[in-house]
């Protein structure tokens, strides 16, 4: 049961990279649209992979609880083991492809931010941000 939790796991992580590569190269396109699409789709592998996480965590403390005398790496065959080598990997590689992603994010954000400030300047008024001064480029006639 235990390298069937595993493999979902994998896979789940698999897809997760997968997904986020492909909003790598949106964003470099600047197609927004089709990686909002995507979250939903996101949040359900995200929930996939906590749930088989949680299965992984229980399977592996069954286990440990029954034999409490042995370690871990000899409960475990080589199977299970390469499966947990793998996830590991996977975890690292997802972290890996997830910052380069909120990298590109910051910065995308940050040129939309510097542009709206440009068009309508603002500053803070207490907790509120009003408008400071005429736009620079942006006129508006009544």
């Amino acid at each position: 049961m235990l390298l069937h939790h595993l493999k979902g796991a994998i896979k789940d992580l698999e897809d997760l990279i997968s997904i986020t590569q492909t909003d790598i190269e949106d964003i470099k396109e600047a197609k927004q649209s089709p990686q909002f699409d995507r979250l939903p789709l996101k949040d359900e592998k995200i929930k996939s992979f906590e749930s088989k996480k949680a299965m992984i965590d229980h399977e592996i403390s069954k286990l440990m609880s029954a034999n409490p005398e042995r370690d871990l790496t000899d409960l475990l065959n080589d199977e299970q083991h390469a499966a947990l080598d793998e996830l590991k990997k996977g975890l690292s590689d997802l972290r890996d492809i997830n910052q380069r992603y909120a990298k590109m994010v910051l910065t995308v954000s940050s040129f939309y931010n510097t542009l709206l400030e440009r068009i309508v300047p603002t500053e803070m008024n207490g907790y509120n941000k009003v408008a400071s001064k005429t736009p620079s480029f942006l006129e508006v006639r009544a």
